[in-house]
């Protein structure tokens, strides 16, 4: 049995390795070929290119790379439609990988798409051309499955790879840590974090005891946020978000990915946002869930506060922070430790086990 694979992301690269691991423990006699990152080929997939030619990010740098990315498409294309495998799975970067798996599909092969577009969230209307591309769709949170199946596509609630490595903390005494995760992006970082060092002074002024932390993705911006950080009383560190996360008491997060992770080890937070005027009017007109965080989004309520675009300033910021540390957030926490038992399925077997009964249905 010959199963065809590509991820085109460093993200994906994560994921898919646990899958083939999987894979290959469930039916040892199976290959497993494609678009490979170093993690996929370590856990035994047969790399026929590497996703760093496909990993790209920002606009222009598509555009620059936009010849290239059509020939080696059109090349995996080719090769899968003259040596048909019996599923491909496209993992994650649907802009990529969801024009193969229309294509192959056409042709007959059986496609599987793991890790859902926020097709539930925003531009809906993305269903016809999934629905064209995909047999069936692995889905990391329950409310996507939801989704798909109102509009008749095949979709399996598998859980989610993170819940098995990231765990709600257990015997944390509340204290008065707050740790600031300003985001990964430039953009992000440049409009966020002013807000909240504003925040922060704000709340020193109303009790002194608070200590902060900031946790950066990279060392990108490093350089400039240090400079923002002179006078303050403020550790800064790069690449440890998690275990600074178990350390803490409250997150003042930038809304995306983290905050699902910070949910996942149970730990209270204010998540805040800002987009240029322009893109949030857009995003407003897209948007078709009353939440943006996705902890707010899995248990169907404003569990934790949402300060976004005007709403993300100091004092906003500063109030809500200074209500969670003086307050006890023992059900808080609670909640939020439900959505790591919501979403810890053993992902990666509940996966393979789909797709070889997938094959073979």
């Amino acid at each position: 049995m010959k199963i065809a694979i590509s991820a085109a992301e460093t993200s994906g690269d994560l994921v898919a390795s646990a899958l083939i691991k999987s894979l290959l423990e469930l039916n040892p006699e199976c290959t497993i070929e494609g678009m490979a990152g170093d993690k996929m080929t370590a856990a035994g997939c047969q790399g026929l290119w590497h996703l760093n030619q496909v990993d790209v990010m920002g606009f222009s740098e598509v555009l620059k790379k936009l010849p290239s990315l059509l020939r080696l498409r059109k090349a995996m294309v080719a090769h899968f439609s003259e040596k048909a495998p019996a599923v491909f799975i496209g993992v994650d970067a649907p802009d990529f990988n969801f024009k193969i798996e229309r294509q192959l599909k056409a042709c007959g092969t059986k496609t599987v798409h793991f890790v859902s577009p926020s097709v539930w969230a925003w531009r809906s209307g993305r269903i016809k051309k999934i629905k064209e591309s995909t047999d069936l769709m692995l889905c990391m949170f329950p409310f996507e499955v939801d989704f798909y199946r109102k509009h008749g596509q095949k979709a399996l609630f598998v859980g989610h790879p993170l819940a098995e490595t990231l765990q709600p903390r257990t015997n944390h005494q509340q204290g008065k840590k707050v740790l600031l995760m300003p985001g990964s992006r430039e953009a992000e970082i440049r409009s966020l974090l002013p807000e909240m060092l504003g925040a922060l002074k704000l709340m020193k002024k109303q009790d002194e005891e608070i200590s902060f932390s900031l946790a950066l993705a990279n060392t990108n911006l490093q350089s400039w946020v240090e400079a923002q950080l002179v006078g303050l009383d403020v550790e800064v560190s790069i690449g440890d978000a998690h275990q600074k996360i178990k350390q803490t008491d409250l997150v003042i997060v930038a809304s995306g990915t983290a905050t699902l992770e910070i949910a996942m080890m149970g730990v209270p937070m204010v998540v805040v946002y800002k987009l240029s005027a322009i893109s949030y009017q857009i995003a407003k007109r897209l948007l078709k869930t009353d939440y943006v965080s996705l902890p707010n989004v899995m248990l169907g309520k404003e569990i934790v506060p949402e300060l976004l675009q005007d709403k993300a300033n100091a004092v906003n910021i500063s109030n809500s922070a200074l209500q969670i540390l003086a307050a006890d957030n023992t059900q808080l926490v609670a909640e939020l430790s439900s959505i790591h038992t919501q979403l810890n399925q053993g992902s990666a077997e509940k996966s393979a086990k789909a797709i070889l009964e997938f094959i073979d249905a």
